[in-house]
């Protein structure tokens, strides 16, 4: 079964190389040369982008050759290539999903008590760091449109209770049948229920509470749809959703064959809210720009935070 599990990986990996936007045959094979650093990036613009920010920082403070993996599906791919070595740095991890899912270990609530926990168990299980969080968080959202939280006068969920079974809600299909922090959990956490719930595909829910055909969805807090559409997220203010803040992940031996890394991707610490991410995403996904030339500019624009101080 190992054997299979680990033909399958490298089948995957196989295939990902040859469809990455910013990665080329040539940078791969040169991916255990000494002077070659590389990041798992992922399928989804926001990992994308975040690891051009990662490559851009790496590249302008060092004489590094970095290489990205991008369209690795899935966390537990991300996690696998790290563990097997062919990658060195995660663009983006967070920290409820590698909670509960990689280590398997029950949800926590509060943010800093989760990230404490996944910094300490990845060190001991796995000898790789968790570095402080970008400054964002991409967690589950509840959201309506500007019409809607002025006619109701909503700005966090427990606002909904006493008009709720007037209004319809669409949600991620998936999360409908999830225990713990799926649509169960949340009615019996916050004591009400909606007049109906749609199971939908996460992508079509901003459409749909723009276009009025749902009164309230559930998305997620960093799409740029929420910006481009104007909508409102509610606060979670009973801490329902677990905290999805995302992080850099490094492994200690590139870090100790690397030592100015620590400053270097120290930097980025607290320097991405989640409006900035918003917009970020916007850019990729609705103007269509490359995701690395996001970072690009994100970079360029900052600096590249030359100002900032590293360290832990």
């Amino acid at each position: 079964m190992k054997s299979i599990k680990k033909w399958m990986f490298s089948l995957l990996l196989f295939v990902s190389t040859f469809s990455l936007a910013s990665c080329s045959l040539p940078g791969l094979a040169s991916g255990n040369n000494s002077n070659t650093i590389t990041i798992a990036g992922g399928s989804t613009s926001e990992i994308q982008i975040l690891a051009g920010i990662v490559k851009g920082m790496i590249e302008h403070y060092t004489d590094k050759n970095v290489a990205i993996i991008n369209n690795l599906a899935t966390t537990t791919v991300i996690h696998q290539s790290m563990i097997n070595g062919d990658t060195s740095i995660s663009a983006s991890r967070y920290t409820g999903t590698d909670l509960t899912g990689t280590l398997q270990l029950p949800a926590e609530k509060d943010p800093k008590k989760a990230f404490n926990i996944v910094a300490k168990e990845f060190q001991k299980r796995y000898n790789q760091k968790w570095f402080p969080s970008y400054g964002f968080a991409n967690t589950y959202a509840f959201m309506v449109s500007k019409e809607t939280a002025a006619k109701y006068n909503l700005k966090k969920i427990s606002d909904l209770k006493n008009v709720a079974t007037e209004l319809t809600a669409g949600a991620d299909t998936s999360w409908i049948d999830r225990k713990g922090d799926g649509y169960k959990g949340f009615v019996e956490t916050y004591g009400f229920d909606f007049k109906r719930i749609y199971p939908m595909q996460v992508g079509l829910v901003y459409d749909a509470v723009a276009a009025g055909k749902m009164d309230v969805v559930l998305g997620y807090s960093t799409d740029g749809r929420i910006g481009s559409y104007d909508l409102v997220i509610l606060e979670d203010d009973l801490q329902f959703f677990p905290p999805y803040d995302s992080s850099i992940v490094a492994t200690d031996e590139i870090l100790q064959e690397n030592p100015d890394l620590v400053d270097i991707l120290s930097k980025l610490a607290g320097k991405i809210d989640t409006e900035t991410m918003q917009k970020l995403n916007f850019q990729a996904d609705n103007d269509l720009m490359e995701p690395e030339t996001v970072a690009e500019n994100f970079l360029r624009e900052h600096h590249f935070f030359e100002s900032e101080g590293g360290g832990n």
